[in-house]
């Protein structure tokens, strides 16, 4: 089975870019369809944005059209969040998330089976 490890958080600006990496530990990614969830303090885990495995096809939430590209390497095994135009109400714990083949879209956390341990994102104003 895989093991999603999230890198890449930290403090940023408001209006400010930060790129998260997801590396896949113990088989390689190609075959999963893969998703970035954040949770906030107090709140649920919400999804952000996903990519399948098969033709590299995306869904993002809306709060983070336009700001947020996701994308993958299956030849390094990873995939990234590239955030730009951050926000204070960005500030979260981003986990990567990870399911077995798949059509997509899937944004519900149940719909994913191995999770990384996260990483945090804080903006500031």
């Amino acid at each position: 089975q895989v093991q999603p490890v999230e890198s890449g958080g930290g403090l940023v600006q408001t209006g400010g870019s930060l790129r998260l990496s997801c590396a896949a530990s113990g088989r390689t990614f190609s075959s999963y369809t893969v998703a970035w969830f954040r949770q906030a303090p107090g709140k649920e885990r919400e999804f952000v944005a996903t990519i399948t495995w098969s033709n590299s096809n995306t869904w993002y939430t809306d709060s983070v059209k336009g700001r947020f590209t996701i994308s993958r390497d299956n030849a390094k095994n990873m995939v990234y969040l590239q955030m730009n135009s951050v926000k204070p109400e960005d500030t979260a714990v981003y986990y990567c998330a990870a399911r077995f083949l798949g059509t997509g879209p899937y944004m519900s956390p149940q719909e994913y089976n191995y999770w990384g341990q996260g990483t945090r994102v804080t903006v500031s104003s």
